[in-house]
């Protein structure tokens, strides 16, 4: 549920013309386009390893997942007033996906190993 909560707000922030612009004025693009997919990558790696798929199955599929969505995403974008879609924005979105994925699988498996440290005899 968390990853399509997530994708209904990225979809409620591309269908604005400017959405806040306090915030857009002051941060690179880029960097919003890192928080949102990656986010959303993370999201999604956390969802699949909750169904006890494999870390790597979760990465590939998180990754993808997320890049169909910023897809579609800049798609939406194209008919949003003062709004463009760019194919550079969708490959960046699928880059910081492939950043985002790993993240939970990094700090999942790091934790478990905690776990077991701080239990064991």
């Amino acid at each position: 549920m968390p990853p399509v909560v997530y994708m209904l707000l990225i979809f409620h922030f591309s269908s604005e013309s400017n959405p806040m612009p306090q915030l857009t004025e002051h941060v690179w693009d880029k960097l919003l386009h890192t928080i949102e997919y990656s986010g959303l990558a993370l999201l999604f790696a956390r969802a699949l390893a909750g169904e006890s798929v494999t870390w790597l199955t979760a990465i590939i599929v998180a990754t993808l997942l997320t890049s169909v969505y910023g897809a579609t995403d800049e798609y939406h974008q194209f008919f949003v007033p003062l709004r463009s879609s760019d194919v550079r924005d969708w490959l960046a979105d699928t880059l910081r996906a492939a950043f985002g994925a790993p993240a939970y699988t990094i700090v999942s498996a790091r934790r478990a190993i905690t776990r077991k440290g701080a239990t064991a005899p």
